[in-house]
């Protein structure tokens, strides 16, 4: 089967950063689907690794975590899904990546393709929506329901993959005011397309950006990039007793400073619950079908704005690239080979 991988770790300008190259095709395990893989998307992950993970015994490694695709075969212990089936999910961190003809992905954190949207556009979905959902829901303890808007949330970078959905789902399932940050007039305009209530610009300070909007403080913080850098903005605005929740992995945090307010941090990683095969790793299933009817339902949509092409090296090394630079809106997809 063809695949994609790397055999260096370095930036996206070193030689062999992405390579074509063929596997055997695998065989499931029990619990595993063989995904014959349709499209992928491009995460910050997937950059981060490729950066900085020599591949094993001169690889080349596979990366990928995002895929839409179709069931072709399953494991003897498979029960939620057969072959024929739809699916899209974000695979697992400790096994090879989605950039490949077929993919095996264990069937508890695998859900079904959202009808309404093509595999491309399915394929933006699963890492960022499991993300979001885990940090809103599980992480800051956010209570699902859309009353009164008599809290905040304030969602950094809120033009990303993570904070486009983490926006989308904000709005629409919770009684928070969103308030997205966005610098540029095109990622301003994109968080208000998401559902973002209010937007500010992160290259300010946040007290005052706050304040130009009618609020003084807000009592949840997702922190999508850059956490180091704007903690002490974050200290002055989070209210007494308030949730700090962060995806990114800054190389040291000082939180002392939120100590007097009580503040509690939370991190986030969705790979957690496939890394350690926790008991409740079928939340994930159970996550991304949710998602799935409520895209179908019209209530949240893709975060695609781009499809890149086929899957290959060459396309998927312009992607990352892109990704390293840090100015992506959205996701952006890579479909068929």
């Amino acid at each position: 089967m063809k695949a994609i991988g790397y055999r260096v770790a370095g930036p996206s300008s070193a030689s062999g950063a992405l390579v074509d190259f063929e596997l055997p095709t695998p065989e499931p395990g029990p619990c595993d689907l063989r995904v014959a893989v349709r499209a992928v998307s491009v995460n910050p992950a997937d950059v981060k690794l490729r950066a900085t993970r020599a591949p094993a015994n001169g690889g080349p490694a596979v990366l990928g975590f995002d895929a839409a695709g179709v069931v072709e075969a399953v494991g003897r212990d498979v029960t939620l899904f057969k072959p024929g089936d739809d699916v899209f999910y974000a695979g697992a961190i400790d096994r090879p990546g989605t950039n490949s003809e077929f993919h095996l992905v264990d069937e508890r954190i695998v859900g079904r393709k959202p009808a309404t949207l093509s595999f491309g556009e399915s394929a933006a979905l699963p890492l960022t929506s499991i993300t979001a959902w885990e940090l809103l829901f599980d992480r800051l303890c956010v209570t699902q329901h859309a009353g009164k808007r008599n809290a905040a949330i304030l969602i950094i970078n809120g033009a990303g993959g993570v904070g486009s959905i983490l926006t989308q789902i904000a709005s629409a399932l919770t009684g928070l005011t969103v308030i997205a940050t966005a610098s540029r007039p095109e990622t301003i305009a994109w968080c208000r397309k998401m559902g973002a209530h209010r937007v500010i610009d992160h290259h300010k300070p946040l007290k005052d950006e706050l304040r130009a909007i009618g609020i003084e403080q807000v009592q949840y913080v997702a922190s999508l990039t850059a956490t180091d850098r704007h903690l002490p903005g974050i200290a002055e605005i989070i209210a007494p007793q308030g949730k700090i929740a962060l995806i990114d992995d800054p190389a040291a945090l000082d939180i002392v400073s939120l100590k007097l307010k009580c503040v509690s941090v939370h991190w986030e990683l969705m790979f957690t619950r496939s890394l350690f095969h926790t008991a409740d790793m079928i939340e994930q299933h159970r996550l991304l079908n949710r998602v799935a009817d409520l895209v179908d339902a019209g209530v949240l949509r893709t975060t695609l704005t781009e499809d890149a092409g086929l899957i290959n090296a060459e396309n998927l090394l312009r992607v990352h690239a892109r990704v390293e630079g840090g100015r992506s809106i959205g996701k952006t997809v890579l479909t068929g080979f």
